[in-house]
């Protein structure tokens, strides 16, 4: 058996923080990125230890739940809170009673979508919420910093997409990864998706997942997915909805505010683990990933889930958008901050040129009213490059560096 290895997270610092200042603190995010092991590393010195994906000790929990949380004592983790949210009534008398203590519970889920409501409605002004996602390029650069191996941003980008980012196929090389995928999906549908949601037909919402990856980088068509898999709008609706809140996918929504009715409206996907993506796409061959015509839509959307990771590492909510015009002008991410504007594109290329910031030049001309800052252009070169006054290209480094930097202020 191999030999545990912890990689150290990017969140261990602001968790902790949150930890010393809530009664409870609930860590999510989707199955397998490391929430467990990281509240182990972090503080089962100090915690109990209890997870109700153990049938015995959920049904315990779920017949007396009072009974047994009066069991528990003195500060607890408890593992995979959405299969007992009755519990959740319970947990808040007990806080109620010791209001000044902090940090008492500290609870994980995987699917947040329910969750999170219960959480809001019953425990409010008394929990911290934060997320975790598998592996960032920064944790993923810990690993392969032992191992001695990668160092271009074209070779990590090419392991996002055939072995993913989440810890356990990261770490471990002898681990076959369309088993594990494989079986990641079924543990999802299973588990998650019929348990859960009560979806019907598994088969479709298998079959809908596949053309949702065959899309990522895309602006959604729901009349289209529709039309293809033969179900209604509300319900492909409903579904990219559970996809959102499960952290399979990221919903990049459009910038429109009081810019007319030129703008499109409808959001744009991405999948937060690259390796999830090929693997329903089906995608192996290297030369396809650099070149195939999905390759600029895997890059973007390499680049997309990184910023995304680097912002929730730092207990910070996404703020992030893009914007298309009816006339085909696109920007494909732009950050708001503090009412100032931040595109960002992404291009598949070693050698990016100031011709592929002729989309920004236009969004300046087009929208001059708003506050454009500074452009980037996100490559697979390693080198940071001034382009022109107000544009440059910049290492992905360097970029989730300054992601982390502004998110953190």
């Amino acid at each position: 058996m191999a030999k545990k290895i912890y990689i150290h997270r990017e969140i261990e610092g602001i968790l902790k923080k949150v930890v010393s200042q809530f009664p409870s603190v609930v860590l999510t995010g989707p199955r397998q990125s490391g929430k467990s092991t990281l509240l182990k590393e972090l503080f089962l010195k100090d915690y109990d230890y209890v997870s109700f994906d153990d049938p015995v000790t959920r049904e315990r929990a779920i017949s007396d739940p009072e009974f047994f949380l009066d069991n528990l004592k003195g500060k607890v983790i408890i593992d995979e809170l959405q299969y007992v949210p009755q519990l959740l009534s319970y947990v808040k008398l007990r806080i109620d009673r010791q209001r000044q203590k902090r940090g008492s519970f500290i609870f994980t889920g995987s699917q947040q979508f329910n969750m999170i409501k219960n959480l809001g409605d019953t425990l409010a002004g008394r929990v911290a919420i934060m997320e975790l996602l598998p592996f960032s390029l920064k944790e993923k650069k810990k690993v392969f910093k032992k191992k001695g191996n990668f160092n271009t941003t074209q070779e990590y980008f090419i392991h996002s997409c055939l072995r993913g980012s989440f810890p356990e196929i990261v770490v471990y090389n002898d681990i076959d990864v369309e088993l594990w995928y494989s079986s990641y999906e079924q543990t999802y549908l299973e588990r998650d998706i019929r348990t859960i949601y009560n979806i019907g037909s598994l088969r479709d919402f298998q079959r809908f997942m596949q053309l949702l990856a065959a899309r990522c980088s895309q602006v959604l068509n729901f009349s289209s997915l529709s039309a293809e898999i033969g179900v209604a709008v509300n319900t492909i609706k409903r579904w990219i909805s559970i996809l959102e809140a499960s952290r399979i996918i990221y919903i990049l929504r459009p910038y429109y505010r009081n810019l007319g009715k030129r703008i499109t409206k409808s959001p744009k996907v991405y999948f937060l683990d690259n390796g999830i993506l090929c693997y329903l796409l089906s995608l192996k061959e290297k030369d396809y990933l650099l070149k195939g015509p999905m390759a600029g839509a895997l890059f973007e959307n390499f680049c997309i889930q990184e910023t995304v990771k680097t912002i929730f590492n730092q207990g910070r909510t996404p703020n992030l958008y893009y914007i298309r015009t009816h006339n085909g002008l696109e920007i494909d991410m732009l950050i708001e901050k503090g009412g100032n504007l931040f595109p960002v594109e992404f291009k598949i290329t070693k050698t990016p040129t100031l011709n592929m910031g002729r989309a920004i030049k236009r969004f300046r001309e087009l929208f001059s009213r708003l506050k454009i800052m500074p452009a980037r252009i996100i490559s697979m070169s390693d080198k940071n490059i001034p382009l022109a006054r107000d544009l440059s290209v910049q290492s992905i480094d360097d970029y989730l560096e300054w992601i982390k930097n502004s998110a953190a202020k």
